[in-house]
């Protein structure tokens, strides 16, 4: 520990305090509703030490010692499997993908009466106008991957409904935070429900677009993940498990809606 923390040892952690224990910062979380210490490995591999009120800075670094061996195991897995999705500039020739294929960004002089982005002789259009301005930029830009992500599914979820003998929900396609897919069911819990997929799904090939939306209509059934859930989805996609790895690893490496302005990458902008 630091010096500074040296000194506070025995004194009560306190909301914000920073814990270093081995080498490791732990950002500190205090609540009155918990009883316990827990530790949570965040999703930038980040060590958060959740404390109750009134425990000291040593009970702390006694409780993470303890369990240094999960601590080690667990920022080693997040390490491996971050996300490491990349940023994008709204500038000519940026790459941009679509269903598993690479489409160029083309920054046009005059603005589309609608305003909306367009995939025309294989490249992305928007105006100068949305290029200059990264909000409008990124809400055009994210606008098609709902639109033409929509438009996909619609052909593709009745057939999947069909071998999975659901109904067919409603559909649609919107910002899900870091979800692929959720599955809401009607207000009688039998359905058609709804579904719904994160547009950047989108960037996906085709056939993981294919397994969330599989997964999604299992949810139709079977809510949660038990044993019955995975059964009646390996019965639709036998490969589903490869599938689900392959999406995994391909799934943190896609575009999430930061925009970097100009060349400056450590700037950016967006959820």
């Amino acid at each position: 520990m630091t010096a500074i923390a040296d000194e506070r040892i025995s004194e009560d952690l306190a909301e914000g305090d920073q814990l270093a224990v081995e080498g490791m910062a732990l950002g500190v979380r205090v609540s009155g509703r918990r009883k316990r210490f827990a530790l949570t490995v965040e999703a930038d591999a980040a060590l958060t030490l959740h404390a109750p009120v009134g425990r000291s800075a040593a009970e702390a670094e006694a409780f993470v010692r303890a369990h240094w061996s999960w601590v080690v195991t667990k920022v080693s897995v997040r390490e491996r499997t971050r996300p490491l999705n990349p940023a994008k500039r709204l500038i000519e020739g940026e790459v941009f993908r679509y269903l598993g294929r690479s489409y160029r960004l083309a920054i046009a002089a005059d603005q589309p009466a609608d305003g909306r982005v367009r995939l025309i002789a294989g490249r992305l259009v928007i105006s100068r106008e949305q290029a200059e301005d990264p909000e409008q930029g990124r809400a055009a830009l994210i606008g098609w991957y709902c639109r033409a992500g929509h438009g996909w599914t619609s052909g593709r979820l009745q057939p999947w409904a069909a071998r999975m003998a659901v109904d067919e929900p409603d559909l649609d396609v919107c910002d899900l935070g870091g979800r692929w897919g959720r599955y809401r069911p009607g207000d009688d819990e039998r359905g058609p429900g709804r579904m719904s997929l994160g547009w950047p799904l989108f960037q996906l090939p085709m056939h993981l677009v294919d397994y969330v939306v599989a997964h999604e209509l299992a949810h139709v059934r079977i809510p949660g993940h038990r044993a019955d859930f995975w059964r009646l989805l390996s019965q639709a996609l036998p490969e589903y498990e490869e599938r689900r790895a392959e999406l995994d690893e391909l799934g943190r490496r896609m575009w999430m809606g930061e925009i970097a302005q100009g060349d400056r990458f450590g700037t950016l902008l967006g959820r």
